[in-house]
């Protein structure tokens, strides 16, 4: 619901493109580092419920204190917050939905997961499309409204059952950064595959920005929010089918496919002046999502021992964040310095290299048969 309003709404408090830029960077590298320990605490108590529940509650408290102050301190805080959630339950809930698959459905329970995900990115969008459209302006009370549905899913949250796995696990204290120990400790399919990934993100900046291109392009809030729903749609209806694809075809080639089409939108993005075109670009944006989000975490999952689930992704989903904060912190300065067509001929031609890695580096596409 938020997501789409969200630049607008900095926008006409004053934020800059470089502030918004430096904002959404740092909220993501909050929810970075916290992926990471708290996928690690997870692993070690043999708990996974209790993250999930504290990291939704964290993210629906936050939603209502956006529209409280527009003081550039406490919006940092309260997108901080939200990313503090976020951080708190991804490796937990990853880990649940490893833990319901076999290795060969890996890809069509994430798949599953992204499309359960996204649907819910386009039918916010159209509430709030709804709203604006007999309340123009009205961002402030949008905050105010995101926090129903934020207060149902933590609700819905206190229906999963714990597996119980905490007996078996021993209660050792974890440091802030021991999440950081497991890069030494993983195998080295782990290793290249998360170092493509991580390159890849360093130039993959907040969506953000292709929000704020397309509405310097001449179209209004409603079409910006119009183009967001129909990425999600496009996202939501292509992530199933596209993991289930992943199981029988590879991961591998559904994911570079996705790098692919990535770095079409970005070239796309750079030159093209028409307003309709941009539907066209946010179409093929919304499959590349589709073939990568849940496909990366599926593949880890796969190439990783059961009993490091979160901790493995949990340390990708880290260092994956700060990434994306230089990533998004970069990206502001080079289109406040250079334009918006430097930064995203940049991001499309570091696509196209990460691509050539991927399709020269063997990754396997599992190697633990503890898995499910």
């Amino acid at each position: 619901m938020l997501y789409p309003i969200m630049p607008i709404y900095l926008k006409t408090i004053g934020f800059s493109v470089v502030l918004i830029g430096i904002l959404e960077g740092v909220a993501e590298a909050t929810a970075g580092l916290s992926k990471g320990y708290f996928g690690k605490l997870s692993d070690t108590s043999g708990r996974r419920v209790p993250f999930v529940q504290i990291g939704y509650a964290f993210s629906t408290v936050s939603k209502p204190m956006m529209a409280v102050f527009v003081f550039p301190l406490w919006i940092f805080l309260a997108r901080t917050l939200d990313r503090f959630g976020k951080g708190i339950r991804t490796g937990a809930r990853d880990a649940i939905l490893s833990d319901e698959a076999t290795p060969q459905t890996k890809g069509k329970v994430f798949g599953f997961h992204r499309s359960m995900d996204t649907f819910g990115a386009v039918m916010g969008p159209l509430l709030a499309l709804l709203y604006l459209y007999y309340h123009p302006g009205g961002y402030q009370t949008l905050f105010y409204i995101a926090f129903v549905p934020g207060f149902f899913a933590v609700l819905a949250s206190f229906f999963l059952k714990e597996k119980n796995q905490a007996a078996d696990k021993p209660q050792n204290a974890v440091s802030f950064f021991s999440f950081l120990h497991y890069w030494k400790e993983s195998p080295a399919a782990y290793k290249n595959l998360v170092a493509g990934l991580l390159v890849f993100t360093l130039f993959n900046s907040s969506d953000v920005f292709l929000l704020l291109k397309i509405k310097e392009a001449g179209l209004d809030d409603t079409a910006v929010i119009g183009v967001y729903i129909f990425y999600n749609l496009v996202y939501a209806l292509f992530a199933f089918p596209l993991g289930i694809a992943a199981d029988k075809i590879g991961l591998k080639t559904i994911f570079v496919t996705g790098l692919a089409l990535f770095a079409t939108v970005y070239l796309g993005m750079a030159i093209n002046t028409h307003l309709y075109f941009f539907f066209g670009l946010f179409f093929l944006y919304g499959v590349y999502a589709a073939a990568t989000e849940g496909i990366s975490k599926a593949w880890i999952s796969n190439i990783t021992d059961k009993k490091d689930t979160a901790t493995a992704i949990g340390t990708f989903s880290g260092l994956q964040s700060i990434g994306s904060m230089l990533a998004s912190s970069m990206t502001g300065l080079i289109w406040f310095q250079f334009g918006a067509t430097t930064a995203f001929v940049l991001t499309a031609t570091a696509t196209l290299l990460v691509f050539v890695y991927f399709m020269t580096v063997s990754i396997p596409a599992r190697s633990y048969g503890t898995q499910g």
